[in-house]
């Protein structure tokens, strides 16, 4: 579908939507990019996902509520480890994934990225705790993070393995003080610390400003550019109680193309090259992080993820076989997908409370407030992320009408969906879902306003279960100290 000409939208009352929004030939029609796979409406119009509608889900466990699609989750965890690991198994290196903690981690979800082959990359004690709730085990757990404390590293370091001994499988050092302050504690405990070194790369990835990692001007990791990365490397080999294992760069998030991984991999395999001749040592990993995007609107087209992976391997290949490595010698590669696997597998149910229309200057914009808000949904107002939405409980009858579904906090700013399509007919009383809010949703929501997080239901083959429970008003209250 394409969006009507500026002249015939402002004809139908509607003023000023964006360029990418399309004016809807049928307001109920799903996007199947958007939702898990197992999403559809059934013949009274309801939103069903893994044969469940929406309304029961409401009445069982109320609104809010995020709704995750096992099966989703754990088919797209499986496709990294299958489909994008097919070209580095055969250029002879190999491909190890790592689910990203951040986007979303809990007990249950640990145990599924264990289920299907992955590793877990944390960044902070509390992530961590989480991966030792779940027993998943030590020698498959990144840990990440620019500022981990004495505790931190301590805990990452005694951390149990499946097979005996402790310790996580890799520790991503972010500054000259952690590697000192690492190879302390390892030393006190009398255990080796594997590490990587992290490379800011000078590759700023096309994304918002905010959410952009590599470029040269931030927290993260050691400049290649500047030097410090090749000191870092030194530094490094200069304590016997850490074991190098090799580079980590990552470049942004949200990112559709391989350009920008392209050259930050021409980039760490040059210092792969420096390290070899001035240290005599061929690293055997290469981590090029995340960052792999996915569609929250029609305006988004992620890339097949074969079609990425490809890319990426034949690069690889390329830069190693520039560098003069033999085959044996090509460095183990690795990824960190979060935002791929658990964004899409999820939406947000709301319930309507008000619908407003406001007079604009080209027309009429209806404001629809919703039982959440920026509390459950941050990345609207935190870097102005664009979100899709539906009417949920039944099928709209009335024409579409230009939306916007805002939250119940006192703000301004509390946006859920900036421009959307619902149809003329929503009232009080109907559901919303807001689908792609597996990722970085629940893991930045607030109680502001003093509102309770919402549960996380997973939801597979006809039946539903709570991953996390929903907050209540004693939760809010149990830290205040009386007195």
């Amino acid at each position: 579908m394409r969006a009507h000409e500026a002249g015939a939208l402002h004809a139908h009352g509607y003023g000023g939507p964006p360029q990418w929004l399309p004016y809807p030939r049928d307001v109920n029609e799903l996007l199947p990019q958007l939702w898990p796979a197992s999403t559809d409406r059934d013949e009274q119009g309801r939103l069903t996902v893994a044969g469940l509608d929406v309304v029961s889900l409401a009445r069982d466990f109320g609104t809010p509520a995020y709704v995750m699609d096992e099966a989703d989750f754990r088919a797209r965890a499986r496709s990294f480890v299958t489909d994008f690991a097919a070209p580095f198994e055969e250029l002879g290196c190999g491909l190890d994934v790592y689910y990203a903690g951040k986007a979303f981690l809990c007990t249950q979800v640990a145990r599924w990225v264990a289920d299907e082959g992955l590793g877990l990359d944390v960044c902070t004690g509390g992530e961590l705790a989480v991966a030792q709730r779940a027993g998943f085990p030590g020698e498959r757990i990144g840990m990440h993070g620019n500022n981990k404390s004495m505790a931190e590293l301590e805990a990452a370091l005694s951390y149990p393995r499946a097979g005996g001994g402790t310790g996580v499988g890799r520790i991503v050092l972010d500054s000259f003080d952690e590697i000192e302050r690492i190879a302390a504690i390892a030393g006190r405990l009398g255990v080796s610390a594997p590490v990587m070194v992290r490379v800011t790369v000078g590759v700023e990835a096309h994304t918002h400003e905010y959410i952009a990692t590599a470029h040269e001007d931030q927290k993260f990791g050691f400049s290649l550019a500047g030097g410090h990365a090749a000191k870092a490397v030194a530094a490094v080999l200069e304590h016997p109680q850490l074991d190098l294992l090799g580079l980590h760069s990552h470049i942004g998030s949200q990112i559709f193309d391989a350009a920008g991984f392209e050259v930050a991999a021409q980039r760490t395999i040059g210092l792969h090259r420096e390290v070899r001749r001035r240290h005599g040592l061929t690293l055997p990993e290469l981590d090029l992080g995340g960052g792999f995007g996915i569609a929250y609107t029609s305006e988004h087209a992620p890339p097949a993820l074969a079609q990425m992976s490809r890319q990426l391997a034949e690069t690889v290949a390329r830069e190693c076989r520039a560098e003069g490595l033999e085959a044996a010698q090509i460095p183990r590669v690795s990824i960190e997908p979060g935002r791929a696997i658990v964004g899409p597998s999820t939406f947000t149910l709301y319930e309507v409370g008000t619908v407003k229309a406001v007079e604009l200057d080209r027309g009429t914009r209806a404001y629809v407030s919703v039982d959440g808000g920026m509390s459950d949904n941050v990345r609207t107002a935190l870097y102005e992320a664009d979100y899709s939405c539906t009417i949920a409980n039944r099928a709209g009858q009335g024409p579409p009408m230009l939306s916007r579904v805002v939250g119940k906090h006192c703000e301004s700013g509390d946006i859920v969906v900036m421009d959307e399509y619902l149809p003329a007919d929503l009232r009080p009383g109907d559901l919303i879902a807001v689908p792609g809010t597996g990722a970085y949703c629940r893991a930045l929501s607030s109680q502001y306003n003093h509102v309770p997080r919402p549960p996380v239901l997973a939801v597979r083959d006809g039946h539903a279960r709570v991953l996390v429970r929903r907050e209540s008003v004693a939760d809010l209250l149990a830290l205040d100290v009386e007195g």
